[in-house]
């Protein structure tokens, strides 16, 4: 079997070597586009024309979760994913007035970050190539919420964040560290398959300067500190006397056992706040009668 990328590049050297030749009467005219995703979950998708005759290649600008293809097997076959590519073709022409719908998830989940497409059957031409391009950012410092691709459900399985297991969740105490002029409240743990996250509310105090949460890390009886990814709900520094929602998350090594971690949040002046005791209880027994 061809290795994904040499069979996107053995069908892409067919399909311009065709290209020189003229159609045969009644032919459909063979094309090679670009196509731009669309931004946002409201803008209508593009439209691709296949053929039953004819595999149709995508070539991404950036890696794809392959793993993430959504489609109607029925009707459409994928033929080979690759890093950067996939390459379809429908069972049969697709009938008049059918519309099949196609997608796939970037790798590096910046915006927009699902690629879509429609696919239909044109009796006059078929798309044998296209260059999926991502659009261009546009020049804002921060990006807006309609910006934002909207999640849903399915989206976390389908990324393979939950499995049959799912997800499970634990609490942990308040925690005050007056040297630091920091503490925590409302911290919740939640488990994954293969990530660990919390969510936590994270208060400064009225004496002291405004601080800003920059870098987290777990931290446990046994090897180096797991770094996390720091996400805080709202943009900015939490004021004397405030305070501000925080997530950390991090990915770890399956494993059947539960497990406690400290999670120490970093940030502006050294002030740090080290979180103990932040438990994360054994993957649950799934639905099993």
């Amino acid at each position: 079997m061809l290795q994904p990328f040499r069979l996107a590049l053995a069908l892409a050297l067919v399909s311009g070597a065709a290209a020189g030749a003229e159609p045969a009467p009644g032919a459909r005219v063979d094309r090679k586009r670009p196509v731009t995703v669309a931004s946002t979950p409201t803008d209508p998708l593009p439209i691709v024309h296949v053929a039953g005759d004819t595999p149709t290649l995508f070539l991404f600008s950036s890696p794809i979760q392959r793993k993430t293809l959504t489609f109607d097997e029925s009707r459409i076959r994928v033929l080979d994913a690759g890093e950067r590519s996939i390459v379809v073709q429908p069972v049969a022409n697709l009938g008049d007035g059918e519309r099949q719908e196609i997608g796939v998830f970037f790798a590096d989940g910046k915006p927009p970050a699902r690629a879509a497409f429609v696919l239909v059957t044109d009796p006059a031409e078929v798309d044998s190539r296209i260059d999926v391009q991502r659009p261009t950012p546009p020049n804002e410092t921060c990006p807006t919420d309609a910006q934002l691709p909207v999640p849903k459900p399915e989206d976390f399985v389908l990324l393979g964040f939950v499995d049959g297991k799912g997800v499970t969740a634990s609490t942990a105490k308040d925690h005050v560290d007056p040297a630091q002029g920091l503490g925590s409240q409302s911290a919740a743990s939640f488990r994954g398959k293969g990530w660990i996250l919390v969510d936590v509310t994270i208060w400064n105090s009225p004496d002291k300067q405004a601080w800003t949460p920059r870098e987290a890390a777990f931290t446990g009886r046994v090897g180096m500190p797991l770094r996390a990814r720091l996400v805080t709900a709202k943009r900015g520094p939490i004021p004397p006397g405030g305070d501000g929602r925080v997530l950390a998350v991090a990915e770890v090594q399956e494993s059947d056992a539960s497990f406690v971690l400290a999670l120490e949040v970093r940030g502006d002046d050294g002030r740090r706040l080290l979180i103990p005791e932040v438990r994360f209880p054994k993957p649950g027994a799934g639905g099993t009668p």
